[in-house]
């Protein structure tokens, strides 16, 4: 699929457009946990995201406090490192199987869903670029906090820019997931999705 420039997740700055997200308006965000469709697996795909938005605002708060000298370098290493790995190794994981299991299963029961399932598609591998420079900055920015002067300094700056990116663009994207993934199942029903 070729992506309007306008929808490519670098450049979306807005709500996917109503024909791509066509049963947003049926189902608002406000009433999905309410609903009778409103099944196990709804329930642990939006957990899933909101552990990757509250973990991502996390390492971007410790990273803001280190840079600005309220964190000593070991205290930022102990809390930031098995963060970062637990974070960037989920959302990873978690994209594949999205991509392999899920995304197909959507595709299949309902043609309207192809074009949005493969935008998301399109976002995976936008992402998982970032993923992969994130975690080459954050191992550098890790590896120079003992250094002193600008090395350290010119390290976290290299990851917080990437990292604020990366975290810009999956909020975006969880977003537009969520407003086509949770309106479909309480629409199709889990067990006719999934068969569970």
């Amino acid at each position: 699929m070729k992506t309007a420039p306008e929808l490519w997740l670098p450049n979306r700055t807005a709500k996917l457009p109503a024909d791509i997200a066509y049963l947003r308006e049926k189902y608002p965000r406000e009433t999905w946990d309410e609903h009778r469709n409103f099944g196990q697996t709804a329930a642990f795909w939006l957990q899933m995201h909101n552990m990757f938005r509250e973990l991502g605002g996390m390492l971007k708060t410790a990273t803001h406090e280190f840079r600005e000298g309220a964190l000593d370098p070991d205290e930022f290493h102990r809390f930031f490192a098995p963060r970062l790995r637990y974070f960037l190794q989920h959302l990873e994981g978690h994209h594949q199987v999205e991509d392999y299991n899920y995304f197909p299963l959507f595709r299949s029961y309902d043609k309207r869903m192809i074009v949005g399932f493969d935008l998301l598609e399109e976002d995976h591998e936008v992402i998982h670029d970032l993923l992969l420079s994130s975690a080459q900055t954050g191992q550098a920015m890790l590896a120079a906090l003992h250094t002193e002067g600008d090395a350290r300094r010119f390290a976290a700056d290299a990851y917080a820019d990437n990292s604020d990116k990366l975290l810009n663009w999956l909020l975006r994207h969880l977003d537009d997931e969520e407003d086509l993934v949770i309106p479909s199942i309480l629409e199709y029903t889990e067990g006719a999705l999934f068969g569970h």
